[in-house]
């Protein structure tokens, strides 16, 4: 753009950018909130932490991992059946209210086949809108009513439109459960097209990222099958995201991001 009759500096813009980047991620998770990532925690474990590798190192494998949020509903199995023929974990965010009291079975699949059961809160409330209180309540329901299916607490959870603040953070804490937010979306309540859901988060994917998809969304499970096969031939190896961060373990009310 023209500054004093002469195009300004790339740094400028440069900087600019990054401003408008910086911006968008305190409006995301709240204003002043630190997030860490997966590859900084797991280099800082080295040797010395808890977290179970599984089959893959993602110091040394070119990981990502593939997570569902506001499930389970109808399209769910479906979705199993493909991350099974697949041989792909994943990370199920799991909402209580009409998801999980509706779909018990389905809850008690995904833990069985190996995937990552999480929190995505009761009824969708937003966290930073609600009271210490009402926030245990989102939170703490969903624990339970995931537990009793189960027979595990969560120890992870994503906020709804990844807003957090202090109170969310030390409830969390209390809750044992870590703020997991993402790198890579589809914006898939927002289309129908699986095409253009496919693209975006091919468009997005990168080392140590985070997918966040619905399969809750008419678009999004038919999807899923071209998004792992594209990633797999450029090299990704998909894993849950404990698996994310090992030997490292996340730890409860920290906020992580890519």
């Amino acid at each position: 753009m023209p500054e004093n009759g002469s195009f300004a500096p790339v740094r400028r813009t440069a900087a600019a950018a990054l401003a408008v980047v910086a911006t968008l991620a305190l409006t995301l998770t709240g204003c002043g909130t630190q997030t860490v990532s997966p590859a900084s925690v797991r280099g800082d474990a080295a040797g010395d932490g808890k977290g179970a590798y599984g089959s893959v190192d993602c110091a040394k494998a070119k990981c990502i991992a593939l997570t569902f949020d506001a499930g389970p509903g109808k399209d769910t199995p479906r979705l199993l059946d493909i991350l099974k023929e697949k041989k792909v974990p994943a990370t199920f965010f799991l909402l209580g209210k009409n998801h999980v009291l509706a779909h018990p079975d389905t809850v008690r699949r995904i833990a069985d086949e190996g995937h990552e059961v999480a929190n995505h809160t009761w009824s969708h409330g937003i966290l930073t809108d609600l009271d210490r209180d009402g926030i245990r309540e989102e939170l703490g329901r969903t624990q339970n009513a995931i537990a009793k299916i189960t027979g595990h607490r969560p120890t992870l959870m994503r906020p709804p439109q990844g807003r957090t603040n202090d109170d969310v953070t030390d409830i969390s804490r209390d809750l044992g459960l870590s703020q997991i937010l993402w790198s890579a979306t589809a914006k898939d309540y927002s289309t129908t097209d699986s095409a253009l859901i496919e693209r975006r988060i091919l468009d997005d994917a990168s080392a140590d990222g985070i997918i966040l998809l619905h399969d809750i969304y008419d678009g999004t499970v038919p999807a899923v099958p071209g998004i792992i096969e594209k990633l797999k031939k450029r090299g990704f190896t998909f894993v849950t995201v404990p698996q994310l961060f090992a030997p490292a373990v996340p730890k409860p009310g920290e906020v992580y991001r890519p």
